[in-house]
């Protein structure tokens, strides 16, 4: 399946902003976009009837706004990557998103082409936060002095979180690592248990917000 396009739904509440987004997405050849919602309630039940693979999604909208939308996708377990696409910024926007089960998080000035690596990116996996983002997540305290080893973490789970934090699958983990697969998923498992994490996002979260990112 391959060759199966990406499937995106698109969630916000401009209208010149979904089509300049429709326009570009529809000339990628693998990604094909197959609706719109103007906000959050028409987003879910949207996500609920066409079961994209990708959502992108606004923050801020009138009523039901992203975040929320992402909690109400999360508890009907709707297999949808949900990629924030917003102009807010600030860590109070942001890190919510994340928690909530945000996929990626990048700002609408985002390079088009950039824009449909991101949906090619949460759509195989990834954690993806733009370096503007990551910068964002930094609290003063987290940015001085932070060494991101938490209570039990060794000094492999620690290079296997940072790899999260960058993006990277297990088997790219793996490759860059030399090791295998499965051991790999071993140190992700521990990782998460470790750390009371319940996905790689939130894992991603910590590790940028502890200094573990390149």
């Amino acid at each position: 399946m391959a060759d199966k396009p990406i499937r995106v739904l698109l969630v916000d509440d401009h209208q010149v902003v979904r089509r300049g987004l429709r326009t570009f997405l529809e000339v990628q050849d693998d990604i094909e976009v197959v609706g719109e919602a103007g906000d959050g309630d028409e987003g879910v039940a949207r996500a609920e009837e066409l079961r994209p693979d990708v959502v992108l999604m606004d923050v801020k909208m009138p009523g039901t706004d992203g975040i929320e939308a992402l909690r109400r996708l999360r508890e009907l377990a709707n297999p949808a990557r949900v990629l924030i696409v917003t102009s807010f910024t600030e860590q109070r926007t942001v890190v919510p998103a994340l928690r909530a089960g945000a996929s990626g998080y990048v700002y609408k000035d985002i390079d088009p082409d950039a824009l449909a690596g991101a949906i090619r990116s949460v759509h195989a996996g990834h954690v993806l936060l733009q370096p503007e983002v990551a910068g964002a997540l930094l609290s003063p305290d987290d940015s001085h002095g932070g060494t991101g080893r938490g209570p039990s973490l060794t000094e492999r789970e620690r290079e296997v979180l940072g790899l999260i934090a960058d993006g990277r699958s297990n088997r790219e983990i793996a490759r860059a690592l030399v090791l295998s697969e499965k051991t790999v998923k071993t140190h992700v498992s521990n990782i998460l248990m470790k750390l009371d994490l319940a996905d790689r996002t939130q894992a991603a979260l910590w590790a940028v917000r502890h200094g573990l990112t390149r």
